[in-house]
């Protein structure tokens, strides 16, 4: 169902690569509300998804960008503007990689640039991009910025290896940047702490089977699915929320207030 949420609204959504996608459907979402967009991804990626597919269906236009790369987001960020006519009223980031877990190493065992380059990726890409649409006046007023994290940030979850810094990092930043986009262009900045859910890219995490099954016990409203994390970010990009900001927000059917539930117990109980 819409609501026409978005109508007249632009934006840039980062890291459609398949349908399983939070940003895929995100992006099916904005397009039924009315939001008009582009598609961006690192040109690796963009060969190995088919977000041609998804252009397609949307009608919208692809610039691939390496989210590392100041030049490749300046040039992100004017083209996007050219090609949408104006100013932007939203961009997600939904970008997330680590050499550590592909490769299998073990946090205690860390290659270090391995690391650095996740980092870059995961993390330090949201300030690339936030100072980028900053710098370049690119926001309207009450624009709303959201990023995808988890709650290894907060909580220990021992084979999310150094992804948990990673994410604790983008949090940060989002406060951090959150307060100046606020303060002087009244931009909103937020990330959403997602449940689980069967991407792509999650389940390269070794035992994300068992992260989704615990999840789902543990939640009192059970897992949040990809769908329901692209709802949740329609309303934030929405004129429904303009005085949501620097807010890490938990979207996992309460998993995380909950200290332990009905069913993990009878589980243990066995």
């Amino acid at each position: 169902m819409s609501y026409n949420l978005l109508k007249g609204k632009r934006g840039i959504i980062f890291g459609a690569l398949d349908e399983h996608s939070i940003a895929w459907k995100t992006a099916e979402r904005v397009h039924e509300e009315g939001g008009t967009f582009v598609l961006t991804n690192a040109p690796v990626a963009m060969r190995m998804g088919q977000i041609k597919v998804l252009a397609e269906k949307t009608g919208s236009e692809i610039i691939p960008a390496d989210a590392t790369s100041q030049e490749d987001l300046e040039n992100l960020v004017s083209k996007s503007m050219e090609i949408l006519g104006g100013k932007l009223d939203f961009v997600l980031h939904s970008i997330g990689m680590s050499i550590n877990v592909r490769k299998g190493r073990h946090y205690t065992d860390e290659n270090y640039d391995f690391t650095a380059k996740g980092w870059d990726i995961s993390a330090l890409s949201f300030h690339r991009v936030l100072q980028n649409l900053y710098k370049a006046d690119a926001m309207n007023e009450w624009g709303s910025i959201v990023a995808l994290t988890y709650m290894a940030a907060q909580r220990t979850f021992p084979d999310y290896n150094d992804m948990a810094d990673n994410k604790a990092y983008l949090e940060s930043v989002a406060r951090s940047f959150g307060y100046f986009f606020g303060k002087e262009k009244k931009v909103r900045v937020n990330t959403i702490s997602q449940s689980p859910t069967a991407t792509t890219a999650g389940s390269g995490v070794k035992g994300f089977d068992g992260f989704i099954s615990y999840a789902e016990k543990m939640s009192p409203l059970g897992n949040a699915t990809a769908q329901d994390c692209a709802d949740y970010t329609v309303s934030l990009f929405s004129d429904l929320t303009k005085k949501v900001t620097m807010q890490n927000l938990f979207h996992d059917g309460g998993f995380s207030n909950t200290g332990v539930s009905q069913e993990v117990i009878e589980r243990f109980s066995e």
